[in-house]
């Protein structure tokens, strides 16, 4: 960051003054003032056209006000606006090593802030690790630990812990952990494209992702644990619940305590809807954090110190296995395409048994671990029935409609994908439709015609109707 002249220093102080909560006594007073100091920050910082970044001292009083959680109005503003800072003046980017050319396949070069602020403390330990998390201490540095138990009090929320539509509390949390994943994303995007370029590991090593999952104060499949239960229930009876009341209220204005409960009522449905991206980007950054270590791996540019962990994609499969609702929610739920196919790929892979032997006259397809492949072991009745023996009717019909559904997707990114583990092939979309309709008829005659379920129907729906298209 740039050095900090006098005038910095006056604009500084001068903001900050405004939260000497020196001679308060009125709850509403106070939060006024910190109300101002977010908007006196964002005229500096963002809003002025000669503006002045902001001091670690600075950054940090934000957050504390979104970590306060003290009314809905404060943790919306001071996530809001920490949100544009990190826009503004981002602690990690990417910028062309010849900045005289513009064109895109043009070197880039990774640029680190070293001074800039940041919500969290990881790599050496924080002192503060394994102490409850209380409203008394919430000013200690978020560390590896509390970043766990800030997912298992939302997790509380999604199991059915009620809550009143008049704290803050709960949608303050909601509100910290979906800042805390996109500060994680800012800092390990630019490292991932850099490290794909370079395959320089060190990058990656260092990235808030990997020592954050690395940390041995938490345990890191409880907390995935606690993300797929997150993602896959939601607050959806919450959400009803709140809004059922606020209208009972409304019509009885004398119930209504404060003139908050309407905007904390509806701001349910956008924090969930929030909450859900958010998780689906914590893992998803997480699964590119795998597939950039395995990559390493096979270089040898990992060491002992990098420690060993099990791949997301391997744990979430196996949730999936044993809790069928689970399957069915979480791929309602999860969209990512890319990995949403890697994920049904390899489902199908432990069920499906490959050839022995392959030779050159062999009549396997070369695409095994492409989604046609998947759909051409449904291409007759035995096949088909030998797959049913080991997954049931609904769970095949379910992955194979979120499979057409991702492989759509996918048709709009082939040259993202086409290295990864979601390929989608060189089949053509006609093919595939085919295949999809194919695969549902097998699926439907083998088992004494069984009624297809709604999804699947969409699929067929789906898939016939762009045949009709395409011929």
């Amino acid at each position: 960051m740039e050095k900090r002249g006098p005038t910095n220093r006056i604009v500084e102080d001068n903001i900050l003054a405004i939260l000497d909560a020196s001679g308060l006594t009125d709850a509403r007073d106070y939060d006024d003032d910190r109300l101002t100091f977010l908007e006196a920050l964002r005229a500096s910082s963002i809003v002025a056209e000669n503006i002045t970044a902001p001091s670690c001292k600075m950054f940090e009083a934000v957050f504390q006000i979104l970590r306060d959680r003290r009314s809905l109005e404060l943790a919306v503003a001071s996530y809001q606006l920490l949100c544009e800072l990190d826009k503004r003046f981002p602690r990690v980017y990417l910028s062309h090593v010849d900045k005289s050319e513009s064109s895109d396949s043009a070197p880039l070069e990774l640029f680190e802030v070293k001074e800039a602020w940041s919500p969290f403390v990881l790599g050496l330990e924080s002192s503060y690790s394994g102490r409850e998390v209380t409203d008394k201490n919430l000013d200690e540095p978020m560390d590896s630990y509390r970043f766990l138990v800030l997912v298992q009090g939302i997790k509380q929320l999604a199991d059915g812990m009620s809550f009143q539509v008049s704290d803050p509390k709960p949608m303050g949390n909601v509100l910290l952990f979906q800042y805390l994943v996109s500060v994680l994303e800012g800092d390990f995007l630019p490292r991932n494209t850099v490290y794909k370029e370079t395959m320089n590991w060190v990058l990656l090593r260092e990235s808030l992702l990997n020592m954050l999952l690395g940390s041995r104060r938490i345990s890191y499949k409880n907390l995935i644990k606690d993300c797929l239960s997150i993602i896959s229930k939601g607050f959806h009876s919450h959400a009803k619940c709140s809004t059922h009341e606020l209208e009972h209220t409304e019509k009885s204005p004398t119930t209504i305590a404060n003139e908050h409960n309407t905007s904390l009522a509806f701001a349910l449905v956008e924090l969930e809807k929030g909450t859900c991206i958010a998780l689906q980007k914590f893992l998803v950054l997480i699964m590119e954090l795998d597939m950039s270590k395995k990559q390493a791996d096979v270089r040898g540019d990992t060491s002992r110190a990098d420690g060993v962990r099990t791949p997301l994609v391997e744990i979430i499969l196996d949730e999936l296995t044993y809790d069928e609702d689970l399957l069915l929610q979480f791929f309602s739920v999860f969209s990512d395409p890319k990995w949403k196919m890697e994920i049904i790929l390899q489902y199908f892979r432990k069920y499906i048994t490959k050839p022995a032997t392959r030779t050159r006259r062999s009549n396997v397809s070369s695409d095994d671990d492409t989604f046609h492949g998947i759909l051409r072991c449904f291409s007759n009745g035995k096949s088909t029935k030998s797959i049913i023996k080991k997954i049931s009717l609904d769970e095949c019909q379910l992955l194979l409609a979120h499979g057409f559904q991702a492989y759509l997707a996918l048709q709009h990114h082939v040259k993202e994908n086409a290295a990864s583990g979601g390929d989608i092939g060189s089949v053509s979309l006609v093919q595939i439709c085919k295949d999809v309709i194919s695969a549902f008829h097998n699926i439907r005659t083998t088992n004494g015609d069984i009624e297809i379920l709604p999804f699947g129907k969409e699929a067929l729906f789906t898939a016939a109707t762009i045949l009709a298209l395409k011929t």
